[in-house]
């Protein structure tokens, strides 16, 4: 029964430490490894919104160094010294933050899991504190919890991208109306159902949702019977001017 104990409260002790995140990505495991640890890709997408981030070294291996910049929305710099501990590709990264002079002083451990889920990856970040009391100054100072929520999804408009620069063609055409009008007509389900599809197709149902992370889901039906269903995942809506998203599955017959 003591040994029970013991293990229940190093459990509770583990949780009071942490900060622990999870999200899914439609992208190979392969990919988001990939756009997590190359420092070309990691400036474009990591922290929170309004930040950005120079790479000043990332040597992608145990015992090697990690240095950056972030810049926040106030025009404050806060340099972070990171050191590799761990790394097993494509499925675990550990890391730990070291401060040193000139760093924000702060110590932490995070782990990074990247597990395949169909066609999906699932990220889990874990970063453990020194102690329950060094997590929630983070948290109160920095505002960690929803930081690596934001920059999570900053990831997944990137992952996006990459795919999209693998695979990608481009159609132009121009159309005598309104800028603010021919968006209408692509973000509010009411229009999009009067013109999507190719030309005999009928709308039959749909539901659009373009916040980051969301689904474009619908089903037209061919002019010789039968339904075809398609989805996307929404990765950016810029009000007026740009909308962006990705084949989230393969479209179906039914």
């Amino acid at each position: 029964m003591a040994g029970s104990n013991a293990g229940t409260s190093a459990a509770s002790d583990a949780t009071n430490r942490e900060i622990l995140v999870t999200r899914a990505f439609e992208a190979p495991r392969e990919l988001v490894f990939e756009a997590w640890t190359n420092p070309r890709h990691v400036a474009q997408w990591w922290g929170p919104d309004g930040f950005s981030t120079t790479i000043h070294e990332m040597d992608v291996r145990p015992g090697g160094v990690w240095r950056l910049t972030m810049r926040g929305p106030d025009g404050r710099d806060y340099n972070n010294r990171i050191v590799f501990i761990e790394i097993a590709r494509p499925g675990r990264l550990v890391y730990r933050h070291e401060p040193e002079k000139g760093s924000e002083p702060v110590s932490f451990q995070t782990t990074v899991t990247f597990a395949e889920r169909g066609n999906k990856t699932e990220v889990t970040v874990q970063m453990l504190f020194p102690s329950a009391q060094a997590r929630e100054h983070v948290v109160k100072k920095y505002g960690a919890i929803e930081g690596v929520n934001q920059t999570l999804a900053r990831l997944g408009e990137h992952l996006g991208a990459m795919i999209a620069e693998q695979d990608e063609f481009v159609i132009t055409r121009s159309f005598d109306a309104p800028r603010v009008l021919v968006f209408k007509a692509f973000t509010e389900a009411e229009r999009l159902a009067r013109w999507w599809g190719p030309k005999g197709f009928t709308w039959v149902s749909g539901k659009l949702d373009l916040q980051p992370g969301g689904l474009f889901h619908y089903c037209m039906r061919a002019p010789n019977g039968p339904n075809m269903w398609g989805k996307f995942a929404s990765m950016k809506a810029r009000r007026r001017s740009r909308c962006a998203g990705i084949p989230s599955r393969r479209a179906r017959r039914s």
